[in-house]
């Protein structure tokens, strides 16, 4: 990304929106959003296939693994306004698991891009049924949309949830239903 030229047009909108982009408190303003932008989008820059092929451990295993709560963070493609919630992921191992910490890891390189929430639930069950080979992934997310909460019909407890389920989770009744008790479960951590 260029900071240089996102500063510019940060500068460049802070005068259309009737501004003064050299006052005491926007000065440095243009610089920060460049910065931040870079930091929100960074998934542009990221391979979600090499995050999760840094940790695939063999196994013998094929019982469901789940990784619940993960929070995510994304933009709206429509608005540039964020969206936030939690993101349940389960699979079913094929001789390979993935160190826990790349599922959340893999949320976050599609989560960090503009977005939609359908979207971003399907990369995640695609991206980990591909590089794991699994008999079966699920994902379930819960988001709020500052798109809808703030602008526009200015709902303020409502909330978003998608689903994207493959192999097993779709073809096989029972283990969606396992999937979907076990993500709606009580942690007594």
């Amino acid at each position: 990304m260029n900071v240089e030229r996102v500063q510019q047009l940060v500068r460049e909108l802070l005068v259309e929106l009737g501004e003064d982009p050299d006052r005491e408190g926007l000065a440095r303003t243009p610089l920060r959003v460049a910065r931040s932008w870079e930091f929100l989008t960074r998934g542009y820059r990221q391979n979600p296939q090499e995050v999760l092929n840094q940790a695939l451990f063999q196994t013998a295993g094929s019982n469901m693994v789940i990784v619940r709560n993960i929070e995510i963070f994304s933009l709206c493609e429509h608005h540039l306004l964020p969206f936030f919630g939690r993101c349940q992921v389960g699979y079913i191992p094929r001789g390979k698991v993935v160190g826990v910490s790349k599922i959340a890891r893999l949320a976050e390189v599609f989560a960090r891009r503009l977005q939609i929430q359908e979207r971003l639930t399907e990369q995640i069950a695609q991206a980990v049924m591909e590089s794991t080979g699994c008999l079966g992934v699920g994902v379930v997310m819960e988001a709020k949309h500052l798109c809808m909460m703030m602008r526009g019909v200015e709902k303020q407890h409502s909330s978003m949830v998608t689903s994207a389920v493959l192999g097993s989770f779709r073809s096989d009744q029972k283990t969606r239903e396992e999937f979907l008790s076990l993500i709606r479960g009580e942690s007594s951590l």
